[in-house]
């Protein structure tokens, strides 16, 4: 059984995972000007205990543009990590790792393996 300090700290680290999600969605998609950001989406972000990095998963509706996705965003993650600070209450704004989201891909082969199975 948690206790409620633990409860706490993992509340806490879930409500600082949205809160980035959720600005860092608004700096992308209204701020950043390039077509690539126009049709991604950040399926999940994970921060480290000491919030000093934060592992943001991007995806590219034309999942053969998400490398390109991945490589702009991590050019331009300073122009982001200074707007994010700048919109959110954060006592340490983390250093953005922006990486490719493979779980759509996974899921899809994880189906077809068992849609194979079903024939």
């Amino acid at each position: 059984l948690m206790d409620l300090r633990q409860r706490k700290m993992a509340d806490k680290k879930g409500r600082i995972n949205s809160i980035i999600t959720r600005n860092l969605c608004d700096i992308i998609m209204k701020e950043m000007q390039d077509p690539i950001v126009k049709l991604s989406s950040i399926n999940e972000v994970k921060v480290n205990r000491d919030h000093s990095f934060a592992h943001v998963y991007v995806a590219h509706l034309q999942t053969e543009k998400t490398e390109e996705l991945v490589n702009f965003l991590n050019k331009n993650k300073g122009f982001i990590r200074s707007r994010l600070a700048k919109s959110v209450d954060l006592y340490k704004i983390p250093d953005l790792i922006f990486v490719a989201d493979t779980l759509y891909d996974q899921g899809a082969k994880i189906d077809n393996i068992i849609n194979s199975w079903k024939k």
